[in-house]
């Protein structure tokens, strides 16, 4: 036979917190018997019976138990009225404190909203007078207007460059707005990825040289081609590869590495990995965050509006992908994401 456990009775009196207390105030006993009712209920623990407060006054003869029990009863009914009203201004706080989130969250809202429209009209602005400046620079360059001297030329060089990195962030910038507001199409079709890699070879193996590092391509001569949006992803991998370059050391090493995912099958990984100075576990979320540098110094030293990373996330997942990075830091970074593999291949 199995044993039961054993089931506790329980005593009415036993519901009402400060029983002895709510008899005081009652006005059913004095506080002297309550003294000494607890006393009495010491003594009977003390000799191995347990009892319930309201027993030893009983015991002691201070209440019988018809009043022990009107009494408990109407404190029940107290209490049960007091909790009642508690769970009523507990509901009401609820739905006030509900509506205020829901403000704020329409404010949050509207404000994103506003932002992201004053962003995209400053960019807007901003990108006609800079096709001007670039157009009469392209010019002076070519020697259009006459023969320039190496000073001249130098200054006309260094101009180009800041007019096509200014036009560079105003893309970012509009790229952002869209994609804020909703307005981010992808145009998805096959992308040949040797295609790609190799045009991301000759973009960055002279602006690698030039800052002492090495840039390393790796590519299966057969990897089938992806479904995703051409020129988003290169801008995403432009991007990453921009990074690696920026936040690395001289003497340091770059990889861009497209493989199959053998586990799946129907997958192509991407990577860029990097020997650079790589950052903690607990800041790689924020690099995701718009407009966020690591600190003040990594701005200052590094330059950058703190869009590119949010706009990596961003197309990463219009593509139905996700992004994993992992980083330690002075040891480097590498930043990897899986492509759909077109159908048939």
């Amino acid at each position: 036979m199995t044993n039961q456990p054993t089931r506790k009775n329980i005593i009415p009196e036993s519901l009402v917190p400060r029983l002895g207390e709510q008899l005081v105030e009652m006005g059913l006993i004095t506080a002297e018997q309550l003294s000494q009712s607890l006393g009495y209920q010491h003594q009977c623990g003390e000799r191995g019976r347990q009892i319930p407060l309201g027993q030893a006054i009983m015991e002691l003869g201070f209440l019988d138990r018809p009043t022990l029990d009107q009494a408990v009863a109407e404190q029940i009914l107290r209490l049960r009225s007091a909790l009642e009203d508690a769970n009523h201004n507990l509901e009401l706080r609820v739905q006030q404190r509900t509506l205020e989130l829901e403000e704020a969250l329409r404010r949050l809202s509207d404000s994103n909203k506003l932002k992201s429209n004053f962003i995209a009209n400053i960019s807007h602005e901003l990108r006609t007078p800079l096709t001007h400046i670039r157009g009469y620079l392209d010019l002076l360059n070519a020697g259009t207007f006459g023969e320039m001297n190496p000073d001249q030329k130098k200054a006309v060089s260094l101009s180009l460059q800041g007019s096509l990195r200014l036009q560079s962030l105003i893309d970012d910038l509009i790229l952002f707005s869209q994609s804020q507001r909703g307005q981010m199409t992808l145009s998805i079709g096959p992308v040949d990825l040797n295609k790609l890699a190799r045009n991301m070879q000759i973009r960055y193996k002279k602006r690698a040289a030039e800052n002492q590092l090495t840039i390393d391509i790796k590519v299966d001569p057969n990897i089938p081609t992806v479904q995703a949006d051409e020129e988003k992803i290169s801008w995403v991998i432009a991007q990453l590869l921009s990074n690696a370059i920026k936040f690395n050391k001289p003497g340091g090493k770059i990889s861009l590495m497209m493989m199959r995912d053998r586990a799946t099958n129907n997958m192509v990984n991407v990577y860029v990995a990097d020997t650079g100075i790589g950052i903690s576990q607990d800041q790689i979320k924020e690099i995701f965050e718009p407009f966020v540098q690591i600190d003040g110094s990594s701005t200052r030293r590094y330059g950058g509006t703190g869009l590119g990373l949010a706009l990596v996330l961003q197309i990463i997942e219009a593509h139905g992908s996700i992004i994993n990075v992992k980083s330690e830091v002075d040891k480097g970074t590498t930043v990897s994401f899986p492509l759909l593999i077109t159908k048939g291949e």
